[in-house]
């Protein structure tokens, strides 16, 4: 790959473009509650706040590297995304929206508790903080092809970056700079989407290369890899912080209801070009590095102006994850931690300035957590992440949803730690055995339920609703 002054220039106009509708939105962003959303968001712009952190590198660069190796089964990380912004519009944006709560730790207190705030806290801070790492490493990547940038340079730009992307506007930011995003990257992957099949010669270009099974198939890899593929986005859609921000941000239940069926429209499309990138070049230039089919295609196939608009965007759809996961762990933080225990009192101003101070602090300990793991697998902390998240909230979360009178507090208590304890520990005593989420989420149930029956949630007595251990 090789990039000419004309592609640089465009690629800076393009993260200038997305980073600038950020800090525009900034303007507009007058106290803590504006900074979290404000419950004024449109659906478009909820969904903007969803799909700017869904789409990003797995969905892109991510998705064109295994269609290169394996085929249509890559298509099960865009396509697992939308079916849980499904689950999310269909069954929790109502119940979510209409709770009154910022976060999921607040929301899961008030079924199981005060001391199930902090778990929660801790847990899905470390399991996003994780995810964080693996967007940062593949920001790094990109850069790193694309400019020659040494590993620490590389990760220090990604983390200004991320950063920027939401340090001015927030939940509202986000939901504009991922609008922003998305109008890009959809018209960038339309013209590589259709160039990539025109130039492989459509359909029947594409089937005279490659067997039926595995490259045609979504199971290609073997049913028990890709349904645990497609599962794991569902239970992560229904398990993060920015998620529930995005549903806050709403105007009101139905609003958060468009804004995530929305996502489960506009997700799964996205990795269709990436698979028909992945397989022309699996085509032309079999040897090749699978992690470099999409960049390359767009350097090497598209005029020099257009490639670096691209290349920019891409770059974007990568920090803009990473931008968001971050302003999930600075919310729980601020909302759960800082205004609950730490100064209960503090005016409104105080709460803004603590939420970005913590964007700065959660991404600075990136950059040192980062460097320490230059060579690592970015794979390996996204599965870290989505298990500890995953884990953690998503049968508490449920229970507290739709059994709220049958789930007791000591229950979810013991849920919300043995669950992401049993992934853990399943991933070190067995790791090549399945995958450890399946654990994680068994031990979280069962605790659960057989937790329920063994103290049961008493009706007549609101303190199993308040309990806390000491």
């Amino acid at each position: 790959m090789h990039l000419t002054t004309v592609h640089i220039i465009f690629i800076i106009l393009a993260v200038v473009f997305v980073i600038g509708v950020g800090v525009y939105s900034g303007t507009r962003v007058k106290s803590a509650e504006d900074f979290a959303g404000g419950g004024r968001a449109s659906a478009p712009l909820v969904a903007g706040i969803i799909m700017g952190t869904l789409v990003g590198g797995s969905s892109t660069v991510g998705t064109a590297q295994l269609a290169f190796q394996v085929g249509v089964s890559a298509w099960w990380f865009t396509l697992g995304a939308g079916i849980g912004c499904l689950a999310l519009g269909l069954f929790l944006a109502k119940p979510l929206r209409e709770s009154g709560k910022e976060t999921i730790p607040q929301f899961l207190v008030s079924t199981y508790g005060p001391n199930s705030g902090p778990i929660t806290t801790v847990f899905s801070s470390i399991g996003i903080f994780l995810n964080v790492v693996a967007q940062i490493l593949a920001a790094n990547a990109l850069l790193a092809s694309m400019f020659g940038l040494n590993l620490i340079t590389g990760s220090l730009i990604s983390i200004i970056l991320v950063v920027l992307y939401v340090f001015f506007g927030g939940n509202a930011g986000s939901g504009m700079t991922g609008i922003a995003k998305l109008l890009l990257l959809y018209s960038s992957l339309i013209v590589v989407g259709v160039l990539a099949y025109s130039q492989a010669g459509g359909i029947a270009g594409i089937t005279s290369h490659f067997p039926a099974f595995p490259t045609f198939s979504l199971f290609g890899r073997g049913f028990e890899i890709d349904f645990a593929a497609g599962f794991s986005l569902l239970v992560g859609v229904i398990s993060t912080q920015t998620y529930f921000g995005a549903l806050f941000a709403a105007k009101d239940a139905a609003t958060a209801r468009r804004g995530a069926l929305i996502s489960a429209i506009l997700i799964p499309p996205t990795g269709i070009a990436g698979i028909l990138v992945g397989l022309y070049m699996k085509m032309n230039f079999p040897k090749m590095s699978a992690a470099e089919a999409l960049p390359t295609f767009v350097i090497n196939y598209l005029p020099s102006w257009f490639s670096g608009i691209v290349l920019g965007t891409l770059l974007i759809a990568v920090i803009g994850t990473g931008a968001g996961l971050v302003l999930g762990i600075s919310t729980m933080l601020t909302k759960d931690v800082y205004k609950r225990f730490i100064a209960p009192q503090a005016s409104d101003r105080t709460v803004l300035f603590v939420s970005r101070g913590l964007l700065v602090v959660v991404a600075a300990l990136n950059l040192v957590f980062v460097t320490g793991n230059l060579k690592s697998l970015i794979l390996q902390w996204s599965f870290l992440s989505m298990g500890l998240r995953g884990c953690t909230v998503c049968i508490p979360l449920l229970g507290a949803i739709f059994f709220k009178d049958k789930v007791s507090s000591k229950a979810g208590l013991i849920a919300l730690v043995l669950g992401p304890v049993a992934c853990l520990a399943w991933k070190l005593i067995y790791p090549k055995g399945i995958d450890p989420l399946y654990i994680g989420l068994l031990a979280s149930f069962v605790c659960l339920v057989i937790g329920s029956m063994i103290f049961p949630a008493s009706k007549n007595n609101p303190a199993d609703r308040n309990i806390v251990f000491k």
